[in-house]
């Protein structure tokens, strides 16, 4: 996929899986369980234990089907290795300047986390293709519409806490896709190897964000 097939596969689908784990094969299979419900962008946090090998892997066994990225990227070397490791897009939890600089240098899809209507614009005149608004819990559904009536150009990406009760609110707030973490995939869920569990909530999600679409 090209970068704009990246970004749009995103937005179709409209929900980031982000993945926490202590093994790189309770990822595979939970990246296999919740493509079943038609999830099919995940982001690797880099705080995962050999996160760029996982990341290599599940890139040669899923190809274009599956987008996986690089979460919790703080730094242009980080996002660089990520990279090199075969991640699709990168996701940071606040705003570097450097990570986004990187990207588009090499034409990689990136989400860079901000807060403040002032980070966000910023985020987005640096180049930013999505920015990622969090921790969304606060301030949620209601921030992301009043963000986006002065700056609706933004492409705001809600991540922190949101969950099913939340995401088709957040979707008709003005969202254009939600990062969404432990309410999907936890390691209670992986431990116990409920992959059928997964699946059903990975379509959970995805109902629910056509839902706020609609």
């Amino acid at each position: 996929m090209n970068k704009a097939q990246k970004i749009q596969l995103i937005r179709d689908t409209g929900v980031i899986a982000i993945m926490r784990a202590q093994s790189s094969d309770q990822l595979i299979a939970a990246a296999d369980a919740i493509r079943q419900g038609g999830v099919r962008a995940i982001e690797v946090t880099m705080t995962t234990p050999g996160a760029l090998r996982v990341i290599e892997q599940a890139t040669a066994r899923y190809g274009d089907d599956v987008l996986f990225g690089a979460g919790t990227v703080l730094d242009a070397e980080t996002a660089r290795a990520a990279i090199l490791a075969g991640a699709g897009f990168i996701v940071a939890p606040t705003l570097s300047f450097a990570v986004i600089e990187l990207c588009r240098r090499y034409n990689i899809p990136v989400i860079p986390g901000c807060y403040t209507p002032t980070e966000l614009l910023a985020a987005w005149e640096a180049g930013a293709d999505l920015v990622k608004l969090f921790p969304a819990d606060v301030g949620g559904p209601g921030l992301v519409k009043a963000i986006l009536a002065p700056l609706p150009q933004l492409q705001i990406v809600p991540v922190g806490g949101v969950d099913l009760t939340t995401t088709a609110d957040f979707i008709r707030s003005g969202a254009v896709a939600v990062g969404v973490g432990s309410s999907l995939i936890n390691q209670k869920l992986l431990d116990a190897g409920d992959m059928a569990e997964l699946t059903r909530r990975a379509a959970a999600f995805i109902a629910e964000v056509k839902k706020g679409r609609s």
